[in-house]
């Protein structure tokens, strides 16, 4: 009996794929165990290649399954984004723009380009998710995203990056601490100082540069706390649990007791980056990438 591939074989497979567990997939599916396991081997014997590695306890996907994991994962996210742009289109919008961001960048660049893309493309409709520096490469990747706002040195092959803004650093201190403007001339004034940082979970890269602006000045800072977010930063700044190294531009859109004292002749900047995948067929983001 000779059969043929349906969308229901690719369901079943994601489904297995995401759990590495069939009687918990089965039940995701509202189908028995042994049924799904039937599917799944049928699929296998049709494409020709074996999915996933098994035994008792464990259920793993093969290199084959994996390539063919992430290649079903584009394919489903973008049959949802071209039926969801179709439906944009037939009520008179010119699309959909999906961005993820790093937190930093919704204090002046997003703002500015939204504010330049309403004037310019008022039927280009937007949506924004802040999201770490890995999940908007892996987004894009899958396209669950178009555009995404980064701090990274490289991208995966298939993807542009063009660094859009440079910035300095400051030095974050609570309003009462004695270092001021005309007292401030490096960052060996606070070496003995606890820092608050963002975690390296947020940018390695940009990790790696706050530990070598205080690496150039002859220590090595100690980190207290770390965070992925400037408000909490901030907080604890505030409350003088230490101090923190963040870019300059973000020092803006908050009102908490720290002040900001630029970091002066030092090399380290602060790249921000726009990453989008070469081949995104998506319309409405050319016209946004010539807008940036």
């Amino acid at each position: 009996m000779s059969y043929q591939l349906e969308l229901r074989h690719f369901n079943y497979f994601l489904a297995v794929a995401e759990e590495l567990h069939f009687r918990k997939a089965a039940d995701k599916l509202f189908i028995s165990q042994p049924g799904l396991s039937r599917q799944i081997k049928q699929m296998e014997e049709i494409i020709g290649a074996k999915l996933f590695l098994r035994d008792k306890r464990n259920v793993q996907l093969t290199t084959a399954g994996m390539y063919l994991k992430k290649e079903l994962e584009f394919i489903f996210n973008h049959i949802d984004f071209t039926v969801k742009h179709t439906r944009l289109i037939d009520q008179g919008s010119n699309g959909e723009v999906r961005i993820g961001f790093l937190g930093s960048a919704m204090q002046t660049i997003i703002p500015e380009v939204l504010i330049k893309a309403n004037k310019r493309y008022p039927n280009i409709q937007f949506s924004l998710e802040e999201m770490s520096n890995y999940l908007q490469v892996e987004a894009i990747e899958k396209d669950q995203l178009d555009l995404g706002f980064v701090r990274i040195a490289r991208v995966p092959e298939g993807l542009n990056m063009k660094t859009i803004v440079t910035d300095t650093f400051s030095l974050v201190l609570p309003e009462s601490h004695f270092l001021d403007k005309n007292s401030f001339k490096n960052i060996a004034q606070v070496s003995n100082e606890s820092f608050i940082l963002f975690s390296s979970d947020y940018s390695s890269l940009y990790f790696d540069k706050i530990m070598s602006i205080c690496e150039d000045k002859g220590f090595t800072p100690k980190v207290s706390h770390k965070s992925v977010h400037a408000q909490t930063i901030f907080k604890l700044v505030e409350s003088g649990l230490g101090v923190a190294i963040v870019p300059t531009s973000l020092q803006y859109g908050f009102d908490l007791g720290v002040k900001f004292l630029e970091i002066p002749r030092i090399p380290q900047r602060a790249e921000l980056s726009v990453i989008y995948k070469k081949d995104n067929r998506n319309p409405a983001l050319q016209q946004i990438i010539e807008l940036i």
